[in-house]
């Protein structure tokens, strides 16, 4: 397979395809302790204050005009 032969949306689908079959073998990526606690914590403090974010429209704009 070329890659250079197949179109914008081909190559998009093709990366899609590769990226579900990694994700699909999670246990290739094991979380470390220190990356649950991380989540742990992450899921505590949203929990407690699920307004205290931003929302993604702001962040891409804050990011897009820096």
């Amino acid at each position: 397979m070329n890659l250079q032969e197949l179109t914008s949306s081909e190559k998009i689908l093709l990366a899609e395809e590769l990226w579900d079959s990694v994700a699909s073998e999670e246990q290739l990526f094991p979380l470390t302790e220190d990356q649950k606690a991380e989540l742990d914590t992450r899921l505590a403090s949203y929990s407690a204050n699920p307004e205290a974010g931003d929302s993604w429209e702001n962040v891409r704009n804050r990011i897009s005009n820096s």
